[in-house]
């Protein structure tokens, strides 16, 4: 059991090392375009430069790759080259049902185990030249498919109207409490489903007028790379040297409000890095609903200082958030291993 678990480790190793360069690519291109652009009241970040909108075209584009590279080198370490198309195509479909980097790993891994296991089945010779190019690829890619699709993509397009739903009967009570759940789904799976949900919800009540429902989550959303870049800073004996590039990327991308830049360290370890991220993210939420933060853009990070409401407080509770995320994430982590 010991041998499986340190085997799946490697296989999601393996796609968070292929992944991390889209990650700081695409993060990084698109934080420097908005950088240089700003935000806008009640728009959020607004790129009209021709040059700008180029760099942040050329970082979605990036980023549009990170899950499909993900899911495709999680099946490559599990199933070698015939894992890889399937596990791009899942990671695509994960992109397309809006699953996140966890849908995107859920592919990987089913694509991987599937394509593996039509390896070793026991057919005629003259088939076996095919297997690995047609007939591998074609099968698992048609049981991905079909897994996201309709195992998958449903019970999470019901999730998220259920949540948003919830959200809205909370808004009426505690603003507290309604900033610590929001502040954890935006941490949760960094620009996924349950990351949505949220962010829509506050920029929703912005239309409205209401701003200290997007100001907790404003000052949410930047701390998990932050969080995580800083950590990095402070116990770099506990990442890999991959990890600690990342930790770089990390911190002009929380700068910018891009949640996603915390990814890769929570695909490579999950069960320490989500915890300490949502617990730093709702921290930090509530703080800023204490000190009645409020955001008049649609955005986050500290990007968004000229139009928010208290800064000061806003300030205090990212601060505050990404230090319990630093903490929390380095109590928790072991040194790595020599070489790593």
């Amino acid at each position: 059991m010991k041998d499986e678990l340190k085997r799946i480790r490697e296989y999601l190793m393996t796609g968070v090392s292929y992944m991390i360069p889209i990650v700081v690519i695409g993060g990084v291109l698109i934080a420097f375009s908005i950088a240089l652009s700003g935000v806008q009241e009640g728009k959020g970040a607004v790129v009209t430069n021709p040059l700008l909108k180029s760099m942040m075209d050329i970082g979605v584009a990036a980023f549009s790759m990170m899950v499909p590279v993900l899911a495709g080198f999680i099946a490559y370490a599990i199933a070698d080259r015939p894992g890889i198309a399937p596990g791009l195509v899942g990671g695509v479909l994960a992109n397309q049902l809006k699953a996140g980097f966890l849908g995107g790993i859920i592919a990987g891994f089913i694509a991987g185990y599937v394509a593996r296991w039509i390896k070793n089945w026991n057919v005629p010779k003259n088939l076996r030249p095919i297997m690995p190019i047609f007939v591998i690829p074609l099968l698992t890619s048609l049981i991905v498919g079909y897994l996201m699709i309709y195992v998958i993509g449903s019970p999470i397009s019901n999730i998220m109207d259920a949540m948003t739903n919830w959200l809205r009967t909370m808004s009426t009570g505690n603003a507290v409490v309604l900033a610590l759940i929001m502040g954890a789904m935006i941490a949760f799976d960094m620009g996924g489903p349950v990351n949505k949900v949220a962010f829509l919800f506050g920029a929703a009540m912005i239309s409205e007028g209401i701003y200290t429902i997007m100001g907790p989550v404003a000052v949410a959303i930047c701390i998990p790379p932050l969080g995580m870049g800083v950590a990095t800073l402070l116990a770099p004996g506990k990442y890999t040297v991959a990890e600690r590039e990342a930790g770089l990327g990390a911190l002009v991308m929380g700068m910018i409000g891009i949640t996603e830049g915390a990814i890769p360290f929570a695909a490579a370890d999950p069960l320490r890095v989500i915890p300490s991220i949502m617990i730093g993210s709702a921290v930090g939420a509530a703080v800023a609903a204490i000190g009645k933060v409020g955001d008049h853009a649609p955005h986050g990070g500290p990007i968004v200082l000229p139009v928010v409401d208290n800064k000061l407080m806003f300030i205090v509770a990212v601060l505050i958030g990404v230090a319990v995320t630093a903490f929390l994430v380095n109590l928790l982590k072991k040194p790595v291993q020599a070489g790593e």
